[in-house]
């Protein structure tokens, strides 16, 4: 699905589980997700699905909190930010 080669499982309650199917072999543990070329297998990020992209990304700047990626695709769009501790948080809006 997408730009990457991705496999989804979806609950009908609306949770789901991403299984990155390209993962480096060499990656390094420090990069995580997408603002390193590295992809990795297992657990990456979280992922939360928002109704509006501006009100969200209006938000995070008002909180000084930096996307360090956004992706469009297919009327779909997903942007990522790293909390203090480093871990990812995927924000994804589903096309209409």
């Amino acid at each position: 699905m997408g730009p990457e080669p991705v496999a989804i499982v979806e609950h009908s309650s609306g949770v789901n589980i991403n299984f990155i199917l390209n993962a480096s072999a060499d990656a390094s543990p420090t990069n995580v997700l997408m603002d390193a070329a590295a992809k990795h297998t297992g657990f990456t990020h979280i992922a939360l699905e928002i109704t509006n992209v501006e009100a969200v990304k209006r938000q995070l700047d008002d909180h000084g909190i930096a996307i360090t990626e956004t992706v469009e695709f297919g009327g779909a769009t997903f942007f990522f930010v790293r909390d203090p501790d480093g871990n990812v948080i995927e924000f994804h809006k589903p096309a209409a």
